[in-house]
């Protein structure tokens, strides 16, 4: 597939799977010998089991989860997303009990595809800040006192 195409896939599985929560899907998406390197401890990082498993965490502990697309560069099998998701703190999330605040956290991913499919994934997020604007860890204290 050309890069545009696989730009079309990694499009749907954010739009589609991540925002709207259409499971369905995630077969004709994720390769059955997919692996996500950015699971959390303990989780399954393999096939399109994976990719549901990380949604159904993301859209219980924020029920209005949404990743916007921010800038997509796609060269051969790769596509590289920068992408903003944002939610509302409603639900358990990795132990944290819900704490009813919104967040908005920066990411990049990088998905390889084959046979229109994705076949593994990766990505830096800016997880201190979202549990900073989750109230989890306080912000530091402004070192710098006025004269």
């Amino acid at each position: 597939m050309s890069p545009e195409e696989n730009k079309t896939q990694y499009r749907r599985t954010l739009e589609e799977v991540f925002n709207q929560g259409d499971l369905a899907i995630v077969d004709d998406l994720v390769a059955p010998d997919f692996l996500n390197h950015e699971v959390p401890p303990g989780m399954n990082n393999r096939g399109p089991d994976s990719t549901r498993q990380i949604v159904r965490m993301l859209r219980t502990a924020f029920p209005d989860l949404h990743f916007t697309i921010e800038e997509l560069v796609a060269d051969q099998d790769t596509v590289a997303g920068r992408v903003t998701m944002s939610g509302t703190h409603l639900g358990p999330f990795q132990g944290i009990p819900p704490t009813g605040r919104s967040f908005q956290q920066a990411h990049m991913h990088f998905v390889r595809f084959r046979d229109g499919k994705a076949i593994e994934h990766r990505a830096v997020r800016d997880d201190l800040g979202m549990m900073r604007q989750l109230g989890v860890i306080p912000a530091p204290a402004n070192a710098r006192t006025e004269s």
